[in-house]
């Protein structure tokens, strides 16, 4: 154990955070186990010394009348011979020294080090994206799919995966690819999964676009009420303006489309509706099913409504395998029965 190893410890303390007096710990508890092993004895102590840079190892014996084991315990009277003032009951240690215990310390310490350094890495990591959970990331693919789908993404936190469920169906990547991903959990150390669970199909991701492209929103004069989303097909954001004069679903989409256009573009051709919202249920039911226009909404019951829409409209407001009626539901939190006149 020389002066290199507490260098090391002063290395790990400024540049990756881990406090000395932690790692002395963690050194201490290792090497005396590597020391037990080696000797069979449970009487050890370990003294790290950072201020001289210097290891020593010592037999701890307890002070009895009467000696059944001679590794654990002293007489009295040979304990007074070490030192006058030792009394019943107490301990004398022993420094021990061991040529092959060298090695061993060597092994231990260098398991701890490696050891605290994930252990310090995995706590920064967490730390970061704890401040990033439900925030929208900026990754770059490092790797394509694997076998299972996943692709492995730079967050600039670290390296992390992106997996098939958490990707908007059928999208592709290629390495280099500049994506953005939403943070949508984090977990601690000892609870399953993975640290940091990454998505771009979550409907937090177009919140939080939304905040970005569209600076009504991020200033507060718009306020996104809700959204709907079967992620890579269609999103229905409803919007409310919180300042008179000021168009919501305009703003959102911008002039001519700018704004929403790098929004869809971002979640590969993902169709957008911004809806108008209102309190007034029936308002807000009818504008739900845009693209399509409602003739009449009447409510039929506390949640359930019943909408008249032109024959020709039909289709629309059904849209294909029943979704633009279902992102409508979904938005409005209405069961909605579609029918044409």
């Amino acid at each position: 154990m020389n002066a290199e190893f507490f260098n090391a410890l002063d290395d790990l303390e400024r540049v990756k955070g881990i406090p000395k007096e932690y790692m002395l710990e963690k050194v201490t508890a290792a090497l005396t186990g590597a020391f037990k092993k080696e000797h069979g004895a449970d009487n050890v102590k370990i003294v790290l010394d950072p201020e001289k840079k210097d290891l020593r190892v010592f037999s701890v014996r307890e002070i009895v009348e009467e000696v059944t084991d001679p590794k654990t315990q002293i007489s009295l009277e040979d304990a007074k011979a070490i030192s006058k003032r030792h009394t019943l009951g107490g301990v004398v240690e022993t420094e021990v020294k061991t040529k092959n215990f060298g090695r061993l310390s060597a092994q231990a310490a260098k398991q701890v080090i490696i050891q605290g350094i994930r252990e310090a890495e995995t706590s920064n990591m967490i730390r970061e994206y704890e401040k990033r959970r439900e925030e929208v990331i900026s990754a770059t693919v490092t790797k394509t799919a694997d076998d299972s789908g996943a692709v492995v993404i730079d967050t600039g936190t670290s390296e992390a995966v992106l997996i098939k469920d958490e990707q908007i169906p059928g999208e592709t990547f290629e390495v280099g690819d500049r994506i953005k991903v939403f943070a949508v959990e984090v977990r601690r150390p000892g609870q399953e999964g993975p640290i940091v669970t990454l998505s771009r199909t979550h409907p937090g991701l177009v919140r939080r676009l939304f905040e970005l492209e569209i600076p009504e929103i991020a200033d507060g004069t718009v306020s996104i009420k809700g959204i709907a989303r079967e992620a890579g097909s269609r999103t229905k954001v409803a919007v409310m303006s919180n300042e008179e004069g000021v168009d919501a679903v305009g703003s959102c989409i911008g002039e001519h489309g700018m704004r929403i256009s790098s929004i869809t573009d971002e979640l590969r051709g993902e169709k957008i509706d911004v809806i108008e919202y209102s309190d007034d249920p029936t308002e807000f039911i009818a504008s739900s099913l845009s693209p399509a226009e409602a003739v009449s909404v009447e409510l039929d019951g506390e949640k359930s409504a019943k909408i008249l829409v032109s024959s020709d409209q039909l289709s629309l407001a059904i849209g294909k395998e029943g979704q633009n009626a279902r992102l409508a539901a979904k938005l409005t939190g209405f069961k909605i029965d579609i029918k044409g006149v």
